[in-house]
């Protein structure tokens, strides 16, 4: 089966929300502290970069709020009065 562009199965980083993040990290942290003593270090560097780059994103302050804002093809038309009928009608006879 072909894939599309866009698909999830592509190599393209996942968008997590603030909440998401805290709570991953969170996980993060209670899953090295359980590890065990035998666990490969590659397994723990791994883990601990992971969580490295958690706690710099969330540092970082949260971007600003985008405005709420229409898109271009219905700013023109909103409020600009009644729209003309799609095609002519022909004159009714009574």
């Amino acid at each position: 089966m072909r894939s599309y562009d866009g698909q999830f199965s592509d190599n393209r980083p996942l968008k997590r929300t603030r909440e998401e993040k805290v709570r991953l990290l969170a996980e993060l942290k209670e899953t090295i502290r359980t590890l065990k003593p035998h666990t490969s270090p590659e397994l723990r560097t791994s883990i601990a970069g992971k969580i490295k780059e958690l706690e710099a994103d969330l540092a970082a302050p949260p971007p600003p709020p985008r405005e709420r804002r229409m898109p271009s093809h219905q700013q023109d038309q909103f409020g600009s009065g009644p729209r003309p009928p799609r095609r002519p009608r022909p004159p009714r006879e009574f």
